[in-house]
């Protein structure tokens, strides 16, 4: 029997009352499968993408497979961004979830323990899986199962100003990676005045530290299942420690420390800061946004002592397990996995495939774009992290991590203190 994940019973099946059940209904209300009785197949596909170009994206696609398969139609229904959990909770609890859901790993993991997602491990074709980057594999692969199809992916870049580089003498870095040494004396060099060497948004940090860090080998959690536990080591500490050195320096624009990245953006634009740590989703953005003048470039993947290496943590579509048309959602998750399905989406929402091949056609693509050719290079050492097989990740995220990290940053607590919070608190938040 399922477990109900993170909500009780009682006010999930209260909240299904709200529902109209044909609004997300599985296989849209009709149950017909392969029985052979003339009747197209509906499938309910819930997406969550909120940008228009990536909307319409997701239309094209959806549009197109309708078009060539009239025996199985796919039917989009939009998602709310900002609840999506509560919903999925309640929707499961209530029989009423979609036939394939749009989210993202970290998310959908919790769903796939309780047992409301179907194992893709044998309904995918064997291409699209072997076309999937193995680390991106890795991340979506838990308890052995492929709980979600992974579409799309980001990782953390410096985004620069060649025109501040310049004017400090700094010798731009190329290559392959850039080293966290470096990014500090870059930083160091262009701090003059009013104008800082970095703008970095952290007011919720716990991701980037956590990704970032994978180039030290960072790997904050011990364990297996649920054994699994938090045990800060010096690896860990690298990132968080390196970036409030910058700070103390004053190399770190301190107001952008209490901010979100898309907050930081406009000292950059300004010519306030020389640099800024962003997600590459953010390419879209600074290309759209940027001063016409402003000579914008990105550096390279940032590597520690272990490489450039990153966390995966992808976009996925699963399938809910109660679903009666799994293998025909199964057979649009492969044609939506298509090379050229991926690089559609991606290029929409500013974002890096997650397959080989769709990585090769965006690189080929995007070569004479700026900024591009780094974010696709940034993607080449992405790792399946071990937080993501850890159960209560995203509360002890929210909840001990990310004010951990704040405090450290602003100098409340230093390094042992951090460790000892961050340790602490997986006890306190899942005991």
């Amino acid at each position: 029997m399922k477990k109900l994940h993170r909500a009780s019973i009682a006010l999930a099946a209260a909240a299904v009352t709200a529902l109209t059940l044909a609004s997300c209904s599985q296989g849209g209300g009709d149950k017909t499968d392969d029985s052979g009785d003339g009747k197209p197949v509906s499938i309910t596909f819930q997406s969550f993408s909120d940008q228009p170009a990536a909307i319409q994206a997701t239309k094209e696609i959806v549009d197109s497979w309708n078009e060539d398969n009239p025996d199985i139609q796919v039917e989009i229904v939009q998602a709310p961004t900002d609840s999506l959990d509560d919903k999925l909770t309640t929707q499961f609890a209530g029989g009423v979830a979609p036939d394939i859901i749009h989210y993202e790993v970290l998310g959908i993991v919790p769903f796939a323990r309780d047992g409301y997602v179907a194992d893709l491990s044998d309904l995918l074709d064997k291409k699209t899986i072997d076309d999937i980057d193995p680390g991106v594999l890795d991340s979506v692969t838990i308890d052995g199962q492929i709980i979600g199809a992974p579409t799309e992916l980001q990782t953390y870049v410096v985004f620069a100003n060649k025109k501040l580089l310049d004017a400090a003498g700094v010798k731009i870095p190329t290559g392959d990676s850039m080293s966290w040494d470096e990014l500090a004396d870059i930083a160091a060099a262009t701090t003059s005045g009013d104008v800082h060497g970095i703008t970095w948004g952290l007011k919720s940090p716990t991701a980037a530290f956590m990704s970032l860090g994978m180039g030290f080998g960072s790997k904050y959690f011990t364990g297996k299942g649920e054994d699994m536990k938090v045990a800060v080591k010096d690896a860990d500490l690298e990132v968080p420690n390196r970036v409030r050195a910058m700070i103390e320096a004053g190399s770190v624009d301190p107001i952008g420390v209490t901010q979100s990245g898309s907050d930081v953006l406009a000292t950059f634009y300004a010519g306030k800061a020389a640099m800024t740590v962003q997600g590459s989703y953010q390419v879209a953005n600074i290309a759209a946004d940027a001063p016409a003048d402003m000579d914008w470039i990105v550096l390279p993947p940032l590597a520690g002592t272990e490489g450039a290496a990153q966390a995966a943590n992808p976009q996925t579509l699963s399938i809910n397990i109660d679903s009666p048309h799994q293998k025909q959602a199964a057979k649009f998750l492969d044609f939506f996995m298509q090379t050229d399905n991926l690089v559609k989406m991606n290029v929409a929402d500013g974002l890096i495939p997650t397959t080989v091949s769709a990585r090769e056609a965006l690189a080929t693509q995007t070569a004479d774009q700026n900024g591009w050719p780094e974010i696709v290079k940034s993607a080449e050492g992405l790792q399946g992290p071990a937080f993501l097989q850890a159960n209560g990740f995203v509360r002890w995220k929210d909840t001990v991590a990310t004010p951990a990290f704040q405090k450290f940053l602003g100098g409340e607590i230093d390094d042992k203190g951090l460790a000892s919070e961050l340790d602490a608190g997986w006890a306190q938040v899942n005991g």
